[in-house]
């Protein structure tokens, strides 16, 4: 059955945790009922389904591939830019294309052919068209960067048929998507990866350094932001702006949570010894788009009447069950310079970003910010130094190119990709999680432990490369 998400210090349940309680698999009713009939035999099917699903929750590897053939569903802005990716990387196959946009599909599998591949089938027989391309038996990985409402029924059926899945961000916008996401993973055992391409950051990747190095000491608190204009993308008529404005009519909360909660999660040992407990979260008014509309199309204009449901600022406090504490915010409508923040803070010292700056007790003098150069030359992350000319020119300063990287050599070497699963909806979860906190008075909300305990054991990420 689905962990429940509850009012913190409360027994009370609201409709939609209700619906979720009452949510389960086949196996798992089945499970209940053996139970109450007196317990369960330990070669039962569903015994034999929760062995395997805590060896996935272990630290899942699938057996290595000779060659990564990939399917994509979904190839507009930021799906193209995977494709040039996986173009220049040796042991991958383009072999399927995606798209509700033919011209869009036929102009990314000229590519494949320019890059010297066979031409790739295409899928364009309308928005679901994804499933008949997850019925190929010639596909390992189905590359899923399609609207937000697709993210999840797109990797479940790839899972469901076999084929490994990575997603762009968020992996999913409900507690119901996110456990989907995990258990089809855990039973079908294959890789579910969200692509949080702010992971593979090189300021980022040098903090990760940084903490499994021990400068910043024990770590304490961080602060994760997406903050970034987005108006102009929000009112356009062409690929985000087709869809992403509705989320902001329909949702007030943090709805882009996971470019900058994603690398302070993983120094902070998210799901590998540390796990997410509970969220607290209020909304500024909206009054950004609406603003926009007016200046821009007219104050009659009907964009300019909406009633945004989205506040302009959503600022989010997350407590982890070590104690620590994150700051996360979200403001895609209002003008301010772009900003993660990206801060980790530890006993010793502290990074910020946007701009770089460290502080570093013993090193620093007075109480001033240190220039961030000269620990670059020492803390520089491995993976950065040896992929950085590879990555020069690639989508985001790189970091697209090093994300896409680093799953092809974890699908050709058969070994545990970076990110999983349970990261996929631990970063992903603050969707709803801030959602329900803003409409029950910022109340506190848990979250949901999606690894079933197993974050105690589970070892952290290493430094990879």
């Amino acid at each position: 059955m689905y962990p429940h998400v509850v009012r913190r210090g409360t027994g009370q349940w609201g409709r939609r945790e209700l619906l979720k309680a009452a949510w389960v698999g086949p196996a798992a009713a089945a499970a209940a009922v053996r139970s109450k009939a007196g317990g369960q035999a330990p070669d039962s099917p569903a015994s034999l389904e929760e062995a395997a699903a805590e060896a996935y929750r272990a630290g899942f590897s699938a057996p290595p591939l000779e060659r990564v053939r990939i399917g994509f569903v979904g190839v507009g802005l930021q799906g193209g830019i995977h494709v040039r990716n996986f173009l220049g990387l040796e042991g991958v196959d383009v072999v399927a294309v995606c798209d509700i946009d033919e011209p869009r599909a036929e102009e990314v599998a000229s590519w494949v052919v320019e890059a010297g591949g066979a031409p790739p089938l295409l899928y364009t027989r309308g928005e679901t068209d994804f499933k008949r391309l997850c019925e190929r038996d010639d596909v390992d990985l189905v590359f899923n960067a399609t609207p937000w409402r697709w993210h999840v029924p797109v990797c479940v059926e790839a899972m469901e048929t076999g084929k490994h899945t990575a997603v762009e961000v968020p992996a999913a916008t409900t507690l119901e998507g996110c456990w989907r996401l995990v258990e089809t993973a855990e039973r079908t055992a294959r890789h579910c990866v969200m692509m949080e391409n702010c992971n593979y950051g090189r300021s980022e990747m040098m903090v990760l350094n940084m903490v499994r190095q021990g400068l910043l000491g024990d770590l304490l608190h961080g602060e994760a932001a997406y903050i970034h204009d987005l108006r102009s993308i929000k009112f356009s008529d062409a690929n985000e702006g087709l869809w992403r404005r509705r989320h902001s009519v329909e949702r007030n909360a943090n709805l882009y949570p996971t470019h900058g909660l994603g690398p302070v999660a993983q120094c902070m040992d998210i799901n590998r010894g540390d796990c997410f407990d509970y969220l607290v979260s209020l909304s500024s008014p909206a009054r950004g788009l609406a603003k926009y509309a007016a200046k821009r199309f007219g104050a009659d204009d009907p964009r300019a009447r909406v009633r945004y449901a989205l506040g302009d600022m959503n600022s989010s406090l997350v407590r982890t069950r070590r104690g620590r504490s994150i700051l996360l915010q979200h403001d895609t409508t209002t003008p301010r310079p772009y900003s993660r923040l990206n801060l980790v803070q530890g006993t010793r010292g502290v990074f910020a970003g946007f701009p770089d700056r460290i502080f570093i007790e013993g090193e620093a003098e007075g109480e001033d910010w240190s220039d961030v150069e000269p620990y670059r030359e020492r803390f520089e992350h491995p993976l950065w130094s040896e992929q950085a000319d590879n990555a020069e020119g690639a989508g985001h300063g790189g970091m697209d190119y090093l994300e896409d990287y680093r799953l092809v050599r974890c699908l050709l070497e058969g070994t545990p990709t970076d990110m999983d699963v349970y990261d996929a909806a631990a970063l992903s979860a603050p969707v709803e999680l801030s959602e329900l906190s803003v409409a029950r008075g910022s109340e506190p909300v848990e979250f949901p432990d999606f690894t079933r305990g197993a974050y105690r054991t589970r070892p952290p990420l290493g430094i990879v490369a």
